[in-house]
């Protein structure tokens, strides 16, 4: 497993040279570039510079590992859900260029008065369209397990025997909606576990089941990002301190998990 960052929110506010500076030093190896921050790096590149920024990356030693899009497809309305689907297409292709693994897209709700299987059929053909798109630039889709309703595991599941494209995986999200009545994340995990591309990992101080979900990772052979997303914006000198502790912590859950596995 590798240690990265999702500039939302804690890096929002950094622009590119900073968040790269910063990640070198606190020993992060690569980032989800999420949209509309600091860093600037979108769609309305030119292809100068997506070379430019592909360069400052690679000089880093930071790995693009993914775009954080807000790109979704659970909308009743086909035009805006089309609106959406081209839009993950311009992720794609800068994507692309930058070198990235993949593309980050989301569920947000299950729209009232729609059918709830309906609308996960709905988001999985959309998928499978981006899907398709992808596969040509050599471009994964991950599915965020997120949203009112469709963050659930089993409904997250539904989407992905709906869409059924072999370019598009999920995001695990780390969403306290994924432990069962005995806290476990296990049966949560099992759902998706073959469809596990990339994830995301909150406050490690919380009280989340860390150690389990490290220990499953461990033993699905992940060998990913997984990326930190932290709630609160800081400054880089704080963000810098505060990515130190986490990476430390982070090692502490790699190493068990791997005792675990070894075990």
């Amino acid at each position: 497993m590798k240690l990265g960052l999702v500039t939302y929110n804690l890096a929002a506010t950094w622009d590119l040279k900073t968040l790269l500076s910063r990640c070198c030093e606190a020993g992060v190896d690569g980032v989800e570039l999420r949209t509309t921050h600091a860093h600037g790096v979108e769609p309305t590149l030119s292809a100068q510079q997506r070379r430019e920024v592909r360069q400052r990356c690679t000089d880093a030693g930071i790995a693009i590992w993914g775009l954080g899009t807000v790109c979704e497809f659970h909308s009743p309305d086909p035009a805006e859900v089309l609106r959406h689907v081209r839009s993950c297409q311009d992720f794609v292709r800068l994507a692309a260029d930058l070198g990235a693994k993949g593309v980050k897209v989301r569920p947000n709700a299950l729209p009232e008065g729609v059918p709830q299987e309906k609308t996960l059929a709905q988001i999985g053909s959309a998928l499978a369209a981006c899907g398709e798109f992808a596969s040509d630039h050599g471009v994964e889709i991950w599915l965020e397990v997120h949203g009112q309703g469709t963050s659930l595991p089993a409904n997250v599941r539904a989407t992905m025997d709906a869409c059924r494209h072999p370019a598009v995986g999920v995001c695990w999200n780390s969403n306290m909606t994924d432990r069962g009545q005995d806290g476990s994340i296990r049966t949560s995990f099992e759902l998706l576990r073959s469809f596990i591309w990339s994830c995301h990992i909150t406050d490690l101080d919380s009280s989340y089941p860390w150690n389990e979900l490290f220990a499953l990772l461990a033993q699905t052979s992940y060998n990913r990002f997984t990326l930190c997303e932290y709630p609160q914006s800081m400054d880089p000198a704080a963000g810098v301190s505060f990515l130190i502790e986490y990476r430390r912590r982070w090692l502490d859950l790699v190493r068990q998990a791997g005792q675990a596995t070894t075990a």
